[in-house]
């Protein structure tokens, strides 16, 4: 892994994604690596190739400084930590970036949306519980760890979410479980034994998104598949690219939601 220091121009950007505001980045890149990942447009913006997602990171070390600044002239609004990357890779144990823009928000009280696949998140447990309006989510894909090593190669494990999850619940936070992506070969069965032990932790809410082929992502996902010795290959492409699928498996999730009497938002 390649980790690169470098100062930013703008930390506070405003964001397009629906019921948020701005979005904050931390860092550029992100040592998780998944292969479905299409955040890595960010590489072909910076002219860097898309395959080396999950291979360089790079490091906003003024990005407290910058939010100090930026926050003072802004309107309040929903701030979502991050959009791009995942604001607590492991290099943030030693960075604190998310931290230290965490203080920066507390203080101006700012809503607050935080995503993440890693544990680190219980480390700042104590400023969460100091916010008025904050909602923490940790991204479970599945509960298979060899379909998770798959399509997730350098990501924490998926029994360490849970923990992190059920630590958060435990605090009072508002919380949510984000399974995204959606990946055509995770049966509803499957997602349904992951919603029950979601909803035994105690979770807020549910929220759920399909696989999107965007930023050249088909060709690392493509990679993954050919390294696995049990998925067919051609039918998880014609199912991803099947508005048909999809349809069926909203379908299904619906019927999913009220079968077991959870809130799960589909976002596809």
């Amino acid at each position: 892994m390649i980790i690169r220091e470098i100062k930013a121009r703008t930390i506070l950007s405003r964001s397009g994604i629906y019921g948020v505001d701005y979005s904050i980045n931390p860092y550029s890149g992100c040592a998780h690596g998944c292969t479905y990942c299409y955040a890595r447009f960010t590489f072909i913006h910076r002219n860097l190739d898309p395959s080396d997602w999950g291979k360089i990171v790079f490091v906003k070390i003024n990005a407290p400084e910058l939010l100090r600044r930026e926050i003072r002239s802004a309107k309040k609004g929903y701030i979502l930590l991050s959009s791009v990357t995942d604001p607590y890779q492991y290099i943030e144990k030693k960075y604190e970036l998310t931290r230290r823009i965490l203080e920066v928000i507390l203080r101006k009280q700012f809503p607050t949306i935080i995503l993440t696949k890693s544990p680190l998140v219980t480390r700042d447990i104590d400023l969460f519980k100091k916010f008025k309006d904050i909602e923490v989510g940790v991204t479970i894909t599945t509960l298979n760890e060899e379909i998770k090593n798959i399509f997730e190669p350098n990501a924490p494990s998926i029994r360490s979410r849970i923990q992190a999850l059920k630590e958060i619940v435990r605090s009072g936070v508002r919380n949510y479980a984000f399974i995204a992506p959606l990946l055509p070969i995770i049966k509803i069965d499957e997602i349904e034994s992951l919603i029950m032990e979601l909803k035994e932790i105690g979770v807020d809410r549910v929220m759920i998104d399909k696989l999107n082929i965007k930023a050249k992502n088909w060709i690392t996902l493509n990679e993954a598949l050919d390294k696995s010795h049990y998925i067919d290959k051609r039918e998880f492409w014609r199912k991803t690219k099947s508005p048909e699928y999809w349809m069926k498996m909203r379908k299904e999730l619906i019927k999913l939601s009220r079968k077991l009497s959870i809130n799960i938002d589909i976002i596809f």
